[in-house]
């Protein structure tokens, strides 16, 4: 399905945590990939439609330059995005296999503002430029990041920038013109991570590429780097892609940063980014093509990952030392998702497989709630919301089925947007936000 990208922006009317967040006072956010507390869940969100339609329950839709995977972030009264033009496509890719037709036009990308309560656009800078297309990703895939009183972005090109939230541009930083090319498969997609006064991002890669993998900390007020650190890893060819972002786990109250990819888990210190543990046993049978998408969700000292195309999906505790493979293990099973990053409230764990179905784990212990329960086909690429006391999961073609959330399987809802979507649906408050390819849509109940 070929999105033709738009000139204007059009608005109709109508447990412990990872990262510690402090939102605007009574009210709801969404500061982040994966939200307040990084595992896909909003605590305090509240009277969410399960229904809606173009007609129905819409509080406003705004038209969007092109479609992008980015999520967008809520903080108070105001909506940022990150959205790129069309742009043209990596000459090293045969665009007879794109998800898209790549159309000629400008190749800018973009952070916007939009008025919360209206999405009126505030304001709108440009913020790279070269968007180049992968197959499902564009260089706008990376999320914003806020802490309320700046906003980050990352591009495809890791080029990494800090704005005010009136949109003035405080620093930016071009990674590899610091510290070489990075070579994965599909583009750079990794959100950067916010964890106080730091900002941590992870270049794990090789497919296409002989420079080696790294993770870095900046100091998020000035962008200078804090450490930058090597990560070796037993992963070869495709296998050592990761797509994923990284995460903070704390243990006994210290911090453990924690990455995935190359066919391993790591832990490190994230004052100095020292190695800590590494735990392996993700592709027992050395597939070379082992590439990992799906992000860590992290909960406290307990971490779960894996499961690309049925290989291991393994949960563990962080705080270990040295090879803990096979020692801090929790559970293993074979029932994680290619591509969607699961959600948790902390005692269940909710995994969307790709192929639009959900298997329901006990957090805690692996135990199989239950398992292989159909939604609305299609292709899944964003990942579940859980919010509400409901799961909210789009497909490709931006249908969201909406489940109740709990130990029994029950459908609530089917509602289908227009546009192809891979962005993951966010919400704040009493609305929804919703992203397709051709728009972004607040939705919440009319008043």
């Amino acid at each position: 399905m070929a999105m033709k990208p738009g000139t204007t922006l059009i608005v109709l009317a109508g447990a412990a945590l990872t990262v510690a967040y402090a939102g605007p006072e009574g009210q709801n956010y969404w500061p982040q990939w994966r939200g307040p507390e990084a595992s896909g869940y909003a605590p305090s969100a509240h009277d969410l439609p399960a229904r809606w339609s173009e007609t129905e329950n819409i509080v406003w839709k705004v038209k969007t330059p092109s479609w992008s995977a980015a999520t967008p972030v809520v903080w108070g009264d105001t909506v940022y995005v990150l959205s790129a033009e069309e742009g043209f496509v990596n000459p090293t890719y045969d665009t007879r296999k794109l998800s898209h037709a790549p159309e000629k036009s400008s190749d800018r990308i973009f952070l916007m503002a939009l008025d919360r309560k209206t999405g009126a656009q505030r304001w709108r800078i440009v913020v790279d430029s070269g968007n180049e297309l992968y197959r499902k990703q564009n260089s706008s895939s990376p999320s914003p990041v806020t802490d309320g009183k700046h906003i980050w972005v990352m591009t495809g090109h890791l080029r990494l920038s800090c704005f005010t939230l009136e949109g003035k541009q405080v620093w930016k930083r071009d990674l590899v013109a610091d510290y070489g090319q990075v070579g994965l498969n599909h583009g750079y997609a990794s959100t950067p991570l916010l964890d106080g006064g730091r900002l941590y991002v992870q270049v794990v890669h090789g497919y296409r590429s002989d420079n080696p993998s790294y993770t870095v900390a900046l100091d998020k007020r000035t962008g200078k780097t804090i450490w930058k650190q090597l990560r070796p890893a037993p992963g070869v060819s495709e296998s050592k892609d990761n797509y994923g972002t990284p995460q903070m786990a704390v243990v006994n109250g210290k911090k453990e940063l924690v990455v995935f990819g190359s066919d391993i888990a790591t832990g490190q210190d994230p004052d100095t980014g020292a190695e800590l543990w590494r735990i392996g046993g993700f592709n027992p049978t050395d597939f070379q093509n082992n590439r990992t998408i799906s992000s860590l969700l992290v909960i406290g000292d307990r971490i779960v990952v894996g499961g690309n195309r049925g290989r291991p999906y393994i949960a563990f505790r962080a705080g270990g030392r040295g090879d803990v493979t096979g020692k801090a293990e929790m559970w293993n099973n074979n029932m994680g998702a290619d591509v969607p990053t699961p959600a948790s409230d902390g005692k269940l764990l909710y995994v969307l497989h790709d192929k639009g179905f959900y298997n329901v784990l006990e957090l805690a212990t692996g135990k199989v709630i239950y398992q292989g329960q159909r939604i609305e086909p299609g292709a899944y690429s964003a990942s579940p919301l859980l919010a509400d006391g409901k799961l909210f999961a789009i497909n490709e073609e931006g249908t969201t089925t909406v489940v109740k959330a709990g130990t029994a399987f029950e459908v609530l809802g089917v509602n289908k947007l227009d546009g192809y979507t891979l962005a993951s649906p966010i919400a704040a408050d009493d609305q929804l936000f919703i992203r397709t390819g051709e728009a972004i849509y607040c939705i919440g109940r009319r008043k």
